[in-house]
């Protein structure tokens, strides 16, 4: 994982590694700046994917056993993006800090987006409503 600073941003790269020694031989690399997410995945057919980080909604962290071994992780990132509302980062290495560093430059970004996080808890339907008249 390169972990560079320029201007004061914050930037995370790494390529996705194999389970077993934890080897990078896989063609996606992961791009966590303070401001997004970016995914480059493919050999032949290269596609690149971002989510813009006020969209991440939770962050979650799993290490099976075999990626504990090797010291890796996933990252999953739960969003409002429609083409990638379960975003994973996986089998990356400092996936804590890499997961805690979503949930802050998440935060931040909706700080300065003005932007409310809000959930559907199954309020009243809009037909219910007309009943209560």
């Amino acid at each position: 994982m390169d972990q560079t600073r320029a201007s004061g941003e914050i930037t995370y790269r790494q390529r996705k590694r194999w389970v077993f020694f934890g080897l990078p031989f896989t063609f996606t690399v992961y791009t966590v700046k303070d401001d997004m997410i970016t995914l480059n995945s493919g050999f032949i057919k290269k596609i690149e994917n971002d989510c813009y980080m006020y969209k991440v909604q939770d962050v979650q962290l799993t290490a099976g056993f075999f990626e504990r071994i090797f010291g890796l992780g996933s990252v999953v990132c739960f969003t409002g993006d429609t083409t990638h509302p379960k975003l994973v980062l996986e089998h990356i290495r400092m996936s804590k800090e890499i997961k805690n560093f979503i949930l802050d430059a998440s935060e931040k970004a909706r700080m300065r987006r003005r932007t409310l996080n809000t959930l559907d808890i199954g309020s009243t339907a809009a037909g219910e409503l007309d009943d209560m008249d």
